[in-house]
């Protein structure tokens, strides 16, 4: 401003001013109505050419193969080493119990457990429903462990030797069991792997079941193949299944099986990071914390030919589909074959539903028998409990018919039986 303008001349040079910020606020805002628009196809169109780019990075470029070819890859996979973090979610449809089925599994594994809380019997059990992550390495036949991660809390299961230890931290209990010999131990798969998972699948591939190639993957950062499992027959639970399979390794990085009925994923378990280095020795050495509670189980070659692994949940032998006396030594025997296979136990006790007094739940066994599902036929009457894969009819008198079949197809086997 001069030194000498009156105020009517400022005033006005100020109104002045102020009108030509308003046209060019004006003429920014008419300049938004296109710029603006431009910018946002400009963004679409930059975003839409990302698309090839982000697909091919999930979808990485291999050498064709064929299902067999690959399922002789996994076979002959001898991974020794390897470390990393596994996630899985587990969706089977059952009701909320309210807690109850901690109590269920609980009383299921009684007869094999010796009541602490780091034993594997029953701690893995919880791995059957909810999503967990778990941490996992393995050394050759004689080092694993598996850790359960929880919130403020661990449970670690290791095999190092002839020892096999289960630490749960929250109760600050140990269970220690022993290999009759670490030279000879057979190797121990980690629980709840992939692997694990697949392993027990291709077992029961035979005719009745479609196994094809579908495309490539990427899996906690590595090249993969993805196999795809489907039964031909009809009356089964089980949808499809989808092994992401290693390219280099054939060591199975992801396994997910979906219901015939749709939705999302009964079981779903991949690896999130994985390393195939050797881990380090110090991971499987383990000495029980100050204070904590150790409980003794028994010796490997008592009740289970494979070790305290197996006692953490994996079976020591898992026939294949189609044996009609394939599970005899478990004490019931098969009906069907492939897919539509269907497990009988008959357990002497009459009644359907187990009492109060018989499984020690009181009033649970009338609460169960409401979560059923009541059905009759030429063998009488039972009830079906259903779940998205897994099917049971137990009959009232005693016998039990287990399957990923559909109910109309357990009561046919108990007709027929």
């Amino acid at each position: 401003m001069a030194p000498y303008e009156s105020d009517d001349s400022t005033g006005a040079a100020q109104a002045g001013e102020e009108l030509r910020d308003e046209l060019r606020a004006e003429r920014r805002r008419k300049a938004a109505r296109y710029v603006v628009p431009v910018a946002v196809v400009g963004v679409a169109a930059a975003t839409i050419g990302l698309v090839p780019a982000l697909a091919d990075s999930g979808d990485p470029d291999l050498p064709k193969t064929t299902a067999q070819e690959l399922i002789d890859k996994i076979a002959k996979s001898d991974v020794q080493q390897l470390s990393g973090t596994v996630k899985i979610s587990t969706d089977l449809g059952l009701p909320d119990l309210g807690g109850l089925e901690s109590s269920l599994m609980s009383g299921a594994t009684q007869g094999s457990g010796d009541g602490s809380s780091a034993d594997p019997t029953s701690k893995l059990t919880e791995l059957a429903s909810g999503t967990h992550t778990l941490r996992v390495a393995a050394d050759g036949p004689e080092k694993q462990k598996v850790s359960v991660l929880e919130s403020g809390a661990e449970y670690s299961l290791i095999h190092n030797g002839t020892d096999v230890w289960g630490y749960d931290s929250k109760s600050n209990e140990v269970y220690h069991s022993t290999v009759a010999d670490s030279g000879k131990a057979e190797q121990h798969e980690t629980p709840a792997t992939p692997k694990d998972f697949a392993d027990e699948v291709l077992k029961s591939v035979d005719d009745t079941t479609s196994v094809t190639v579908d495309g490539t993957a990427q899996v906690a950062g590595r090249d993969a193949y993805r196999l795809v499992i489907k039964p031909k027959q009809s009356g089964t639970t089980v949808g499809a299944i989808s092994i992401a399979v290693d390219a280099k390794t054939g060591t199975p990085l992801k396994f997910t099986l979906t219901p015939s009925s749709g939705g999302a994923a009964v079981v779903d378990a991949g690896y999130t990071q994985v390393s195939f280095a050797k881990p380090a020795a110090s991971i499987f050495n383990f000495t029980p914390p100050k204070g904590a509670k150790v409980t003794e189980g028994d010796k490997a070659g008592k009740d289970s030919k494979t070790g305290g692994l197996d006692k953490g949940g994996k079976a020591s032998e898992t026939p294949g589909h189609g044996s009609a006396k394939g599970l005899d030594k478990s004490g019931f025997d098969v009906l069907g074959k492939g897919w539509n296979s269907i497990a009988v136990l008959d357990t002497g006790s009459k009644g359907g539903v187990p009492t109060g007094s018989a499984s020690g739940g009181g009033d649970l066994s009338g609460f169960l028998g409401s979560l059923g599902d009541p059905v009759s036929g030429k063998f009488g009457k039972g009830t079906v409990f259903s779940t998205r894969l897994i099917n049971a009819l137990i009959t009232d008198d005693g016998k039990v018919y287990v399957g990923a079949v559909d109910k109309a197809a357990l009561v046919k086997a108990a007709n027929a039986g």
